[in-house]
């Protein structure tokens, strides 16, 4: 099952994807084809999201950094910052070192505290796919990635679907891509994260309890490209979907 937030004839509405994805289908069973919907972030309002960084070993090493991080980088991102499939992110006037960065979201199902790790994914309901842009400029410390860097208004784009965790066999074996004006430019697995979604899980879970409708970014693959105005990024992840999104000035 896939499930999708929409807006449509002035409500916030969830939406099963059905018929091949290509149509809607509203509570109410109105069915929406899929190119007319107008599409919202699956998010659930109020939720909690941690993103990481530095969770990748190939990343790091483009970067310059040890493979492996003594403890995961963890950051916290605010609700003004996502922007739903289709959408448009604005990129500052300074902004020349914007890059996108395909990842995957584990979407938690229920409440988690202290979870071993064996048990962590009983914890997560879905998965979806987000863009987390970084802008180069603005990075004061890698350890520490700040607001102007990372919650930027619509500069997260995430969707377009929540897919359900029981129709993904593993999450630690699926294909990332990130294409710009149809070149490719991130290409990896997740396969290659250094703590795997089990782990961030039950990690964050020894910290706060995670709640339902909480989000974990969860690290992107090597591959920085910077973007223009204008470029059309698509970000694609295996079994879960194909996220479209537009650069403007800002």
């Amino acid at each position: 099952m896939k499930r999708a937030r929409i807006f449509h004839r002035g409500r916030d509405c969830w939406a099963d994807v059905i018929e091949g994805d290509t149509v809607l289908r509203l509570g109410d069973g109105t069915l929406v084809p899929i190119d007319e919907a107008q599409w919202l972030p699956p998010v659930t309002p109020g939720a909690a999201c941690y993103a990481l960084g530095l969770n990748y070993a190939d990343h790091n090493k483009e970067l310059g950094f040890a493979p492996k991080l003594a403890t995961p980088l963890i950051f916290m991102k605010g609700g003004n910052c996502f922007v739903g499939h289709n959408g448009a992110s604005p990129r500052p006037a300074d902004g020349n070192q914007m890059h996108p960065e395909c990842e995957l979201v584990a979407i938690i199902g229920t409440p988690a505290r202290d979870v071993p790790v064996e048990q962590a994914l009983s914890h997560v309901s879905g998965y979806t796919v987000a863009n987390d842009y970084a802008i180069r400029e603005y990075l004061e410390n890698y350890y520490r990635p700040n607001a102007r860097v990372k919650n930027r208004d619509a500069t997260t784009p995430i969707g377009p679907w929540i897919v359900d965790a029981a129709d993904l066999a593993d999450p630690q074996s699926l294909s990332l891509r990130t294409s710009v004006n149809g070149v490719t430019v991130q290409d990896g697995t997740t396969a290659d994260m250094i703590l795997d979604v089990a782990g961030l899980v039950s990690y964050l879970s020894s910290v706060t309890t995670l709640m339902p409708g909480d989000m974990i970014l969860t690290g992107t693959p090597q591959g920085v490209h910077f973007c223009a105005p204008g470029d059309e990024v698509v970000c694609e992840i295996e079994g879960v979907g194909r996220l479209v999104n537009t650069l403007v000035p800002a």
